[in-house]
């Protein structure tokens, strides 16, 4: 069987946790490996300040209370997206309020933004779908007219970049995943990017469940206590451990991803050729001479297609199945799930939404994934379209 996703041991992963355990005798929040993995962020991504956290969920919702989203307050994001981009606003009582993707990089598009905002806006939450970026100039632009927080949905785009700039670095704040699905893996986990400093120092209280705990170990006051709101979002040591190995394989295991989406999109070219199905926009950035709209880098975090219609995405996943392939479809949008519908609006019409989100597919592609895994991919979708004729 060819999975979906299949979570993978990239170096030293389990000697890390062992060495967590009886060199460091920590295996709680905040020990060495934690600080390993916000210094390699730092350092890598140039970023102000990182914090790990027990998810990407995490990072998302202390960005909220961070930005102090209050109840009535309006972030514009995508309706494309997964539920914790929306979640973590509603539990303060935000208001999020979905505008359509670009058709090409399903993406939020940068030109509904301006027709969204209110009086009651407070941010804005670019998706970096698929670790494809967003048109960032054209919303930190917007963003700094209407004096608007941005907060980087950068769950599936570390080390994917945008005019030299990684993603998650460029607006306020920057959320990143660790989840298994991911590039970068710890099982669960994830990280906030502080990039704006004014919220370095809160971040710190809210990361330690609202005490000044920080301050206590760097000898800035003499006892720690409660001071604001907080959580619990420090990861575990154990989790840190084996996302500190990962992170030292990252270029290692990003540039396999890489590979493996090249080879899916030569593969694939005659069928998108034929008009069979669409490729995914970032396949322009082999040939830089074809697009003027970005210059970036992508981490090959997703390779999809997208078919003509709902049901012969459908077709093509009975029929991969039964060749033991699994490749799978998300995402059910946010403003037609009932909680979208309850707590958020759509901010018109969400055409680019409804109709992409009902055809596109996700293929198979992990770290390590052979060639001829790729190529059996790619002659089962062949001979599904050849019987389609």
């Amino acid at each position: 069987m060819i999975p979906y996703n299949k979570p993978y041991i990239a170096g030293k992963e389990l000697f890390n946790i062992s060495r967590a355990v009886i060199e460091h005798g920590c295996i709680s929040g905040d020990g060495a490996f934690t600080k390993e993995c916000q210094d390699w962020l730092q350092k890598h991504l140039e970023c102000n300040k990182v914090l790990l956290t027990h998810s990407c969920t995490g990072a998302l919702e202390m960005s909220a209370i961070l930005c102090d989203i209050q109840p009535g307050d309006e972030v514009i994001m995508p309706s494309f997206t997964f539920v914790s981009t929306a979640n973590a606003f509603v539990l303060r009582g935000g208001v999020p309020v979905f505008i359509d993707i670009r058709p090409d990089t399903l993406n939020m598009d940068e030109n509904k933004i301006k027709a969204a905002i209110t009086k009651k806006t407070k941010a804005i939450v670019p998706v970096h779908y698929a670790g494809v970026p967003c048109a960032m100039d054209v919303i930190c632009d917007i963003a700094k007219k209407h004096n608007l927080y941005i907060i980087e949905d950068a769950a599936q785009a570390l080390l994917s970049s945008y005019n030299g700039k990684y993603l998650g670095t460029i607006g306020d704040i920057g959320t990143l995943s660790f989840h298994e699905t991911k590039n970068i893996i710890s099982g669960e986990g994830g990280a906030l990017l502080l990039n704006n400093e004014k919220f370095i120092e809160r971040a710190e209280v809210i990361w330690e469940k609202g005490t000044n705990r920080k301050k206590f170990f760097r000898g800035e006051v003499d006892k720690y206590t409660w001071v604001d709101v907080g959580g619990s979002f420090l990861p575990s040591e154990i989790i840190a451990a084996f996302l500190f190995a990962q992170l030292e394989m990252a270029e290692k295991i990003i540039d396999s991803r890489r590979n493996t989406f090249s080879l899916y999109s030569t593969l694939l070219a005659p069928l998108a050729k034929q008009g069979k199905i669409k490729l995914p926009w970032v396949e322009n950035t082999y040939h830089p001479e074809n697009s003027d709209d970005y210059s970036s880098s992508f981490n090959g975090h997703i390779f999809y297609i997208i078919t003509a219609s709902n049901k012969e995405r459908t077709d093509l996943i009975a029929y991969l199945k039964s060749k033991d392939i699994l490749a799978v479809f998300h995402y059910i949008p946010l403003h037609s799930s009932p909680a979208g519908m309850k707590y958020g609006r759509a901010d018109e019409e969400l055409v680019n939404t409804d109709t992409l989100s009902e055809r596109v597919l996700r293929l198979p592609l992990f770290y390590g994934m052979e060639e001829w895994q790729v190529e059996m991919v790619v002659q089962e979708i062949e001979r599904f379209y050849k019987n389609q004729a």
